[in-house]
């Protein structure tokens, strides 16, 4: 029977085991996936926010240039039309515009290499399109941040299940260890170390630290045969003494040092 009752408990705990090996496991893929997540909407938020700063920056220095531009030019028409008196104004104003040419020269190579950036961050992307873009990642990010949540969601409920198996765990254990200690304690045998018949009283060599107390009820046992019963009268950690119940005795019979002590009844499981 108790080899069943132990088979029937290893079932249990390898089964508690395998049902908590496999929350670990979908866990750790929750996990890794949230993460990874987590990672590539920061990822991608930093590279549109950067991007879009940078077309702006560009549009407002072309912006400024073309302005700049169209001043030196129209001053350019107007010293002309003065003639020879606005030579000098000519002259500074050329070298205005030769300036505003450079820098108008500068920022259309820093437009052609946008426009290469602007190529890698995906097929027929422009400066006209990107606001649009822009917010497209924005959905994406959004998205994401919805599906982080369910994740999320979805972790704390396998760490809610998680623990829950690992109390289960904690509590089957202990209920083993301790049905084990009661088992043992079923199975425990002392022995006798002293008997006075005058006074009825005998000494056993176990007591308190082998699980003996006041309300156990003990067999006294001889070669497999029962002799008698006796009852605690005083328990001490290692002994006890025990009064003899005569009336259990068979006629003739007395108990000898070295007779063998049981409990009469077991502890419950």
């Amino acid at each position: 029977m108790k080899a069943i009752i132990y088979a029937v408990a290893l079932v249990f705990f390898g089964a508690a085991i395998y049902f908590t090996l496999e929350h670990n496991r979908k866990f750790t893929e929750l996990e890794q996936v949230r993460l990874k997540t987590k990672a590539d909407n920061r990822q991608v938020t930093a590279n549109a926010e950067a991007k879009e700063a940078e077309f702006r920056k560009l549009q407002e220095d072309l912006a400024d240039a073309k302005q700049k531009r169209e001043v030196a030019s129209t001053a350019l028409e107007l010293a002309n039309s003065d003639g020879s008196k606005l030579e000098g104004q000519v002259s500074s104003l050329s070298d205005t515009i030769r300036t505003q040419n450079a820098e108008l020269e500068q920022i259309n190579t820093e437009l052609a290499g946008m426009t290469k950036v602007l190529e890698g961050l995906g097929e027929g992307i422009t400066f006209e399109n990107l606001p649009a873009r822009v917010q497209q990642i924005q959905d994406e990010r959004n998205g994401r941040e919805k599906r982080l949540e369910e994740l999320n969601t979805l972790v704390d409920g396998a760490e809610k299940s998680l623990a829950g198996k690992r109390d289960e765990i904690d509590r089957l254990t202990r209920r083993e260890t301790q049905r084990t200690a009661r088992i043992n304690r079923n199975a425990m045998e002392a022995v006798v170390t002293a008997v006075d018949q005058d006074w009825g009283f005998l000494v056993i060599g176990a007591g308190s630290n082998s699980g003996f107390t006041p309300q156990s009820r003990m067999l006294v046992m001889r070669d497999g045969r029962l002799i008698g019963r006796v009852t605690p009268a005083a328990i001490e950690p290692t002994q006890t003494i025990a009064e003899i119940d005569f009336e259990s005795l068979p006629v003739g019979a007395r108990i000898q040092p070295g007779d063998r002590v049981m409990l009469a009844k077991p502890t419950v499981n």
